[in-house]
């Protein structure tokens, strides 16, 4: 009797060598808050626009950031979620509901890689402000102010967007090289070629801005080995 090994070697084959070997999936659908550890933040589940969601804005009396770090290290991959920031009740005239993802995040928070989006720049009548719907920050030594005055125009960009409505986000990292997609374009709208923390690894972090009314909803996490 022959027995037919053919198909079975071949899966063999290709599973030791990687070809169709996957790297690790982590999801998060922040439908609870399950994990989430809050930094000068309140979260609380909720349902927003159709959608179980994580809901975070700043804790009363903050001075510093505003986070709520996640159960996964993240060295390089991609990241993907879908967030709604508005301006919160009362907030100052500057807010833009500021709202995004911080990567690479050292175990006391004070440092990490960040993309973030102004979702009421989005459709701004003027189009300076329209050229600021997107940004990335390495805090704290590189903050938005810092980097907008020494390269303007290099670590911002713009999409369409609006507030209170859900905005797709796709971050993808390699070494010292980030890239921003936004509502699933093919193109990335943010290249970021010299991540100012260099090539790190730290944990994951929801991230909102000052008067900031933020939701949070089906995360996506990709390693890449």
């Amino acid at each position: 009797m022959r027995i037919n090994l053919g198909p079975l070697v071949v899966l063999l084959g290709s599973s030791v060598l990687g070809i169709n070997a996957q790297p690790p999936k982590n999801f998060f659908p922040l439908n609870s808050l399950e994990g989430l550890k809050p930094v000068n933040v309140k979260l609380e589940a909720v349902e927003f626009r159709g959608r179980k969601a994580t809901h975070m804005v700043e804790a009363t009396g903050v001075n510093g950031q505003t986070l709520a770090l996640l159960p996964a290290k993240f060295h390089n991959g991609t990241i993907e979620i879908e967030v709604a920031g508005q301006p919160a009740s009362g907030s100052e005239g500057g807010a833009r509901g500021f709202i995004g993802v911080a990567f690479r995040v050292t175990p006391d928070a004070s440092h990490f890689e960040c993309f973030y989006i102004r979702p009421t720049n989005g459709r701004a009548d003027d189009q300076l402000r329209r050229n600021h719907s997107l940004q990335y920050v390495s805090e704290p030594d590189y903050p938005w102010q810092k980097l907008r005055q020494e390269n303007p125009g290099v670590y911002e960009s713009y999409a369409d967007m609006e507030p209170g409505v859900w905005t797709k986000l796709k971050i993808v990292v390699s070494g010292a090289k980030a890239q921003l997609y936004v509502n699933g374009a093919g193109q990335p709208s943010l290249i970021v070629n010299d991540l100012k923390r260099g090539d790190t690894e730290g944990a994951l972090a929801l991230w909102i801005g000052v008067g900031t009314d933020g939701y949070f909803s089906n995360l996506h996490v990709q390693e890449m080995k």
